[in-house]
């Protein structure tokens, strides 16, 4: 297994995979209400066996090429993580999402992971467009695809039902040019 170092505060970017289950389990379990206020893992995962599912899912789509998961660890314990829900190289376009518990918060973990993420799929897969989508209403992860240089192309109105209200999603991207000159400008 391989880890990325994500700076001097003991932060590791981790492959997220099935025998994580009990582990990503009590890590839903510290965060269930604010992870499930925007992210539907919590209502997904309520066990281990739920939570293997989930995390089996995410092994099958890396197998496919069609997504990948994630852990952030800080410290040994699994606080978060980012993910491509949806990837298609050839097609050139992958999206990237996250969460994180409220313990690790306010320490720019998500963003300096998907830059890790945002940099693979460019530089190593040829991916074109990354896009990133998010609830109107979940700030902290607009102010992250704004952190990534990304634009807003616009919102999709009342797309999809979460816990009964139907949501905005708000579609931000980035071009491969875009993130090279960002990543360029350092």
């Amino acid at each position: 297994m391989f880890a990325i170092s994500l700076g001097d505060d003991g932060a590791e970017l981790r492959p997220l995979e099935p025998w994580h289950a009990e582990e990503f389990l009590a890590h839903i379990d510290r965060g269930r209400d604010f992870i499930g206020e925007h992210v539907p893992f919590p209502t997904r995962s309520t066990d281990v066996a739920s939570a293997r599912k989930l995390l089996d899912s995410f092994a099958q789509k890396h197998a496919a090429d069609s997504g990948r998961m994630y852990g952030i660890w800080l410290d040994g314990t699994l606080v978060g993580g980012v993910l491509f829900p949806n990837f298609d190289a050839e097609a050139g376009t992958a999206e990237v999402g996250c969460w994180l518990e409220p313990a690790a918060t306010g320490r720019g973990l998500i963003t300096r992971a998907a830059r890790v993420l945002i940099d693979w799929a460019v530089e190593e897969r040829g991916i074109h467009r990354v896009e990133w989508l998010t609830s109107s209403a979940n700030i902290p992860s607009i102010n992250v695809a704004k952190r990534l240089g990304m634009t807003r192309d616009g919102v999709l109105r009342e797309s999809y039902p979460y816990k009964g209200v139907r949501q905005n999603t708000e579609v931000w991207s980035i071009l491969a040019p875009e993130w090279r000159e960002l990543r360029e400008q350092g």
